[in-house]
């Protein structure tokens, strides 16, 4: 089975071959940064599966399947299994938690290694967190289904199983709730309280994932595609909207993600992704994240430790683009019109900077190579600290004197913007706001640099000129502090923080972003790409006839 998953998880370009630690001929290797994000038709396991098993769930084609639920095809299947599921709207009547983590019941939970999932049409196979008997994904109040003693509920659940992939469907409304681990539509949960890798591989391709329901702050949907504590996995054409923190995330994964998001969307959230402690091999490719309040945040922080994050290479591996300074890459992405305060929002996630494309918070050794950051009112992009509390403070300085005792300050070094384009960043007309900024709070850490980036207006911001003047390479030098105390000031009045606690920065009687005025929840695009051929390298079956 090994070797069927890693043909798998090599499909989709020699890009993503190398993230994953595919050996390549010298030839391929040289052309990596040329790879082009495919039209990919249907993402499946490769290789012989002539002793898996079929199970089906619902009526397909008028052929019924021998399962009415999900869960219940789940719980009969083995390793090496596909599960199918026909077009429904399948309701969660009953949730299960693992019995080592009562704290995450799911309406789906996955425990049994080696399995597919796949739903027969992306668009009309929905599993759905509303109360049976209400209408599909509904919106109203009443159809809320709040699982056990209202601590919410979680999705689909694969809960430290290896290689367990799930494909082409629809997930709503499952929602958060005090006391409970929850609200995330499609979680891969490797158990990081335990703090270590406990999953490895998996695809998820051809997902949609909302929510249509707001009920405030601890009723609200809050992740829609979620890793923590896995090692291994590609997220492919999938999309996310509507979520109060991330649509997706990926975190706690201990210098050692190596995994890929590509041609996916997400729009409509707090952050289109954010990322904290995820560092070593990663690749962000060919993604459109547009209309959140921040489009992306990677950072340093404490929870879903250990931190900090990281995307320095490992020892003996190369970075995954030809050119690139370090084995984390965000690469021709576009961030687009992330100016939006009215969406779902709570917690860290709620800080994201209104009006920026992407935000770098105590991150470190990233490459941000060839994107697009485009009519962002801010900041195309900023590189800043992060200041945390408590403890583990692996990687950053405790009771740093700015932020005060108690705290821990993730300081950002090392990331290198290269090659991108900015158009019509900076709208907001605030001081410092434009292409790109960055400020660090200590001195004696390497630089960051800035390399080819340009404006379509033919003259970058001021901040960003002189920062592309005065560090255009990655020398890893250290550097004195760049306390940049205006474009400070500006990050902790756009984002209503202060910098130490009770004590905030006062915003400039000239400086307006926009606040949030109601939550704004938006339908879930119609037909989103479905993949192409579902019966694809599936066993001989009643729904899929011929091979």
């Amino acid at each position: 089975m090994q070797g069927r998953r890693l043909k798998a998880l090599c499909y989709a370009s020699v890009a993503s071959c190398c993230v994953l630690g595919f050996g390549l001929s010298t030839a391929a290797s040289a052309n990596v940064s040329n790879a082009k994000a495919p039209a990919v038709a249907a993402v499946a396991p490769a290789g012989d599966s002539s002793g898996s098993k079929v199970l089906r769930v619902g009526t397909y084609h008028g052929i019924k399947g021998q399962f009415a639920t999900i869960q219940a095809a789940v719980d009969a299947a083995r390793p090496g299994d596909w599960i199918l599921v026909a077009p429904g709207d399948y309701k969660t009547s009953s949730s299960k938690a693992p019995a080592d983590a009562p704290n995450i019941p799911s309406g789906v939970l996955i425990t049994t290694p080696d399995l597919t999932i796949r739903g027969m049409n992306r668009n009309s196979v929905v599993v759905d967190g509303t109360k049976p008997g209400s209408s599909k994904c509904s919106s109203k109040p009443a159809a809320q289904n709040y699982g056990p003693k209202h601590v919410g509920l979680n999705g689909i659940v694969v809960y430290q199983a290896n290689d367990v992939n799930v494909e082409n469907l629809t997930t709503c409304n499952f929602l958060s709730g005090p006391g409970g681990d929850t609200g995330n539509e499609i979680w891969w949960d490797g158990l990081n309280s335990q703090n270590k890798i406990h999953g490895w591989g998996f695809l998820a391709t051809y997902l949609s994932t909302t929510s249509t329901f707001y009920g405030g702050v601890s009723d609200a949907a809050a992740y829609g595609l979620f890793s923590s504590a896995w090692q291994g996995g590609l997220f492919a054409h999938d999309y996310g909207s509507n979520f109060d923190d991330a649509g997706f995330y990926i975190g706690a994964c201990h210098q050692k993600c190596t995994q890929i998001i590509m041609d996916s969307q997400s729009e409509y959230n707090a952050l289109g992704y954010s990322g904290s402690n995820s560092g070593g091999t990663m690749l962000i490719e060919h993604n459109l994240f547009d209309h959140n309040e921040d489009g992306f945040d990677t950072n340093s922080q404490n929870g879903d430790n250990p931190p900090p994050q990281d995307g320095s290479c490992p020892k003996g591996i190369a970075p995954p683009i030809k050119g690139a300074k370090t084995c984390w890459v965000l690469y021709k992405n576009t961030f687009a019109d992330n100016n939006n305060p009215n969406v779902p929002k709570s917690g860290e996630a709620a800080q994201g900077p209104v009006g920026t494309g992407a935000s770098f918070s105590g991150a470190r050794n990233d490459t941000v190579m060839d994107n697009t950051f485009k009519n962002n009112g801010s900041w195309g992009t900023i590189v800043v600290p992060f200041p945390d509390s408590g403890g583990p403070c692996t990687g950053g300085t405790p009771n740093f004197v700015i932020t005060g005792p108690g705290s821990c300050l993730y300081d950002e070094f090392g990331d290198n913007l290269v090659g991108n384009h900015y158009v019509n960043n900076g709208f907001f007309g605030n001081p410092t706001n434009g292409d790109f900024d960055q400020l660090n709070l200590e001195s004696g850490e390497p630089t960051n640099c800035y390399s080819g980036n340009t404006d379509a207006s033919g003259k970058l911001s001021s901040g960003s000129a002189m920062l592309q003047t005065t560090y255009p390479s990655c020398t890893g030098k250290d550097v004195p502090a760049n306390l940049n105390a205006l474009f400070l000031d500006e990050v902790l009045c756009n984002t209503q923080v202060a910098l130490v606690a009770g004590v905030s920065i006062p915003c400039l009687p000239t400086d307006h972003y926009p606040r949030q005025t109601k939550v704004v929840m938006h339908p879930l695009p119609k037909n989103l790409e479905s993949m192409p051929n579902p019966c694809a390298d599936v066993p001989k079956n009643p729904w899929c006839p011929s091979k």
